[in-house]
């Protein structure tokens, strides 16, 4: 076996593959340059109060530095037979280095070593993450700009409802898009405390500056406690919380698109980039992009309660349990951002059916609620005007008609005699979107005026 940081007070080693199972080095080797930058930090600390030759650490930072670049160009290799991460680059500087390399360790453990990478890399990751968000939401907007008079049906109980545009409902899209940019910066702001110094849960003895850490690392302060700062995973439960937020909304919008997409709406017309066939059936045009990542939100409600199941029995302070918390968020950031790219991807290259989307809001009666506006602004209770309008969809559909504007006025008049001329042109679709012009309606003037908002917000 190759030599670890196995601790020193036990005298039998485990065989190869029970080594293999209790390390981590799989999973948390994405976290090396965290590792390095952690590291070169708490060496320039270590020398400035004197707890290491200033000259030493110089040496100690210009070979961290080396390793961290030739990690990156390719000249070395991660070695998955090390423990962790952390094990890897303290191995290959002590191999370097000699015993120079075994004193960067002073004044740590690994328990807040890997709390500080894990926080260092989720800050980092969840940045990038918050960028996709943003640019998904600017195609989006993009296209709720294109097709705000786009008439639709709005639906409720997959159901016709009320008549809206098409640049409403997108608008509507980005708006939870919103919410989650938010929880994402949210979270980040409560875990932006610096672990570092932390120890393995009592701190140290050694006089480190861990103010200065905590801000060279760019955290907002150190963490106040250090048990606490070592033991919870709250953070990354948040944060997988909110990845399965975002990834649920995805499905959602993903659910709409392949319904839109399909024959029996024909709202929307994929590009045969987003698009796949069937292996037996020519005709088929199969959103297989959209079914994926309705169907991948799984892994991601899947991690969170496998985060939230870990946790829930460790008594407080470090555990070995915890070292299961970076693969199930590793994964659920990976797949939101991999979902996010290709949904704004598929969106982009998508076109609607303006002439389909229009015609689909006559029949199903979705004016009735409008109808029932109607004869309230003429004087009359809203009980009784949605009574009135309920009994006028049962005239129409008796007599085979499809929407009120089939009625004659004698014919309205007999359930109301508040009914006048104006009620044919308030009551087409086109004339239902535009009475709707409070705050969060769908007027397409307010819909311009909710995306600006957007926009400016991100």
């Amino acid at each position: 076996m190759k030599e670890t940081l196995w601790s020193g007070r036990t005298v039998e080693k485990p065989n190869e593959e029970a080594f293999a199972f209790q390390a981590s080095i799989r999973i948390d080797k994405r976290l090396v340059q965290d590792d390095i930058r952690g590291t070169r930090v708490h060496t320039a600390m270590l020398a400035q109060q004197g707890i290491i030759p200033k000259d030493i650490a110089v040496v100690l930072d210009t070979e961290l530095l080396r390793i961290a670049e030739e990690l990156t160009n390719g000249e070395l290799a991660i070695d998955e037979r090390a423990e962790d991460v952390h094990s890897f680059v303290e191995t290959e500087l002590t191999r370097r280095l000699g015993d120079a390399g075994r004193m960067v360790h002073a004044g740590r453990s690994r328990n807040d070593q890997v709390a500080l990478d894990f926080r260092l890399y989720l800050k980092r990751r969840t940045d990038e993450l918050c960028g996709e968000i943003k640019a998904l939401m600017s195609i989006l907007l993009d296209k709720a700009e294109e097709y705000v008079d786009a008439l639709m049906p709005g639906y409720t109980h997959l159901q016709r409802a009320q008549p809206i545009t098409l640049g409403f409902h997108l608008t509507a899209w980005v708006c939870a898009l919103e919410r989650d940019l938010s929880r994402f910066r949210d979270a980040v702001s409560r875990m932006d405390e610096c672990p570092l110094g932390s120890g393995a849960l009592a701190g140290s003895g050694l006089p480190l500056d861990r103010e200065k850490i905590a801000a060279n690392l760019g955290f907002r302060a150190p963490s106040l406690n250090a048990m606490d700062s070592v033991a919870d995973r709250d953070f990354a439960v948040e944060l997988a919380t909110d990845a399965a937020i975002c990834q649920i909304h995805l499905s959602r919008f993903c659910e709409d698109v392949i319904l839109w997409a399909s024959v029996e709406f024909g709202f929307l017309c994929l590009s045969e980039k987003w698009i796949t066939g069937s292996s037996i059936m020519p005709q088929k045009k199969n959103p297989d992009f959209a079914e994926l990542i309705r169907g991948k939100t799984g892994r991601a409600t899947g991690n969170l309660v496998a985060l939230l199941t870990m946790l829930k029995g460790i008594p407080y302070a470090y555990d070995k349990d915890l070292q299961e918390d970076k693969e199930a968020l590793f994964d659920s950031f990976d797949t939101v951002s991999v979902c996010l790219r290709m949904f704004r991807g598929m969106i982009a290259d998508s076109s609607f059916n303006r002439e389909r989307m229009e015609t689909a809001c006559i029949g199903g009666f979705s004016e009735a609620t409008d109808a029932a506006d109607y004869l309230v602004r003429k004087g009359l209770p809203f009980r009784k005007a949605h009574e009135v309008s309920a009994l006028i969809v049962r005239d129409c559909i008796d007599a085979g008609q499809s929407c009120i504007g089939e009625r004659t006025l004698e014919e309205l008049r007999e359930r109301s005699l508040l009914f006048e001329e104006d009620v044919f042109s308030a009551l087409t679709p086109r004339a239902c979107v535009s009475a709707r012009k409070t705050l969060g309606g769908v007027a397409s003037a307010e819909v311009r005026r909710q995306i600006a908002v957007l926009r400016e917000r991100i």
